[in-house]
């Protein structure tokens, strides 16, 4: 796919009425499931370099949550435009500065260090918050510090809000009542095989994962690649689960990727690309909206999901191992049908998904 088959995605259709709402209010919430072209196509067509109409005045800001998912944005849209990340799209996160001069690419942690050295963003024009749903405590001050810097300094500066989620009301709220524009998904239909581990395992608890759900997250895999054609992508917790399903899948004809936020840049960059190979990518939750792994037919579900949460006894956060939610659930599986019908196998009974929270 180049710039002219990615014009085709299905967020080209709400590009005017973010277009509209931009030059009206300055803000606008976009909602947009993943696959639509939210992350890629939205950057260069508000920076001109995608679906016509005027650039932007300024450089366009995107702000992701995490340096995966930083990298695969520029990596993807420079591919686009048939160029190498640092020409017109660039990228900005710790421990590598590739400026663009259309749209750079930044983690939330990055551009509040910009803010506090340059508050104003001179040369910035639009600021796009992508993944906003998944409410990082970064990307909250980040937009805090932004509604300061419009309200003070630049009130020509212009916010978007990109969900891959509906619920869009709070951040209409947050920045003033702004229009939400919305594309709708374009998924292909998706199997749901329940495949729970056949005993009883213990429920996590801490970082502690129960290593008899990890011996059967590799064994439904090693059943989905027998059952089914195309790449496995298989949902895990964190980089030490990832690490242990990994050495339980030795021998199998694929090739195996582990992608966490401390996997090599090669790492990432070949999980990226299209393969000739098979292969069977072990991802944290990075991977449900934030990556576009190509290939991907089946998704096998752990069910658990790490987030923080607060030790109110002591005061402190920290990470800790949790049941995903339906929503969740819902996001990891639409990862199989994002190019073709797919299949999902989630380690758990249907029973128990009716009791997940929803979000």
């Amino acid at each position: 796919m180049h710039i002219s088959d990615a014009e085709g995605l299905p967020v080209r259709d709400a590009v005017p009425a973010l277009r509209a709402a931009l030059d009206e209010r300055g803000a606008a919430v976009l909602a947009a499931p993943p696959g639509t072209g939210k992350t890629t196509l939205v950057p260069l067509a508000l920076a001109g370099l995608a679906l016509g109409g005027p650039p932007a005045a300024g450089k366009v800001l995107v702000l992701e949550p995490r340096r995966l998912a930083a990298r695969a944005a520029a990596r993807r849209m420079a591919w686009l435009l048939g160029e190498r990340v640092g020409g017109r799209v660039g990228l900005t996160v710790r421990g590598d500065s590739r400026p663009g001069t259309h749209v750079e690419v930044v983690t939330t942690g990055v551009v509040l260090r910009r803010l506090q050295a340059d508050p104003e963003l001179a040369d910035v024009g639009t600021v796009i918050l992508d993944e906003c749903h998944e409410r990082h405590l970064d990307a909250d001050t980040a937009l805090a510090f932004l509604l300061d810097v419009r309200a003070a300094l630049r009130p020509g500066l212009r916010v978007v809000a990109a969900s891959a989620t509906a619920d869009t009301g709070p951040w209409a709220r947050l920045l003033g009542d702004a229009p939400v524009v919305e594309t709708p998904a374009a998924l292909h239909p998706v199997e749901t095989v329940w495949a729970p581990p056949p005993r009883p395992v213990a429920p996590p608890h801490g970082m502690r994962v129960d290593p008899a759900l990890l011996g059967h997250v590799a064994a439904t895999v090693r059943r989905a690649l027998a059952e089914r054609d195309g790449d496995v992508l298989c949902f895990l917790p964190g980089a030490g689960e990832i690490a242990r399903v990994a050495g339980m899948l030795g021998g199998v004809r694929a090739e195996v990727l582990q992608v966490h936020g401390q996997a090599p840049p090669a790492v990432q960059d070949a999980v990226l690309a299209p393969s000739g190979r098979r292969r069977v990518v072990l991802a944290t939750s990075v991977a449900e909206s934030s990556l576009t792994v190509p290939g991907v037919r089946t998704v096998v579900d752990g069910g658990l999901a790490r987030e923080p949460r607060t030790d109110h006894a002591r005061g402190l956060g920290a990470l800790t191992t949790v049941r995903a939610s339906r929503a969740t659930a819902g996001q990891r599986a639409g990862r199989a049908g994002r190019e073709a019908p797919g299949t999902v196998y989630r380690c758990w009974t249907e029973a128990e998904h009716e009791r997940l929270p929803a979000r």
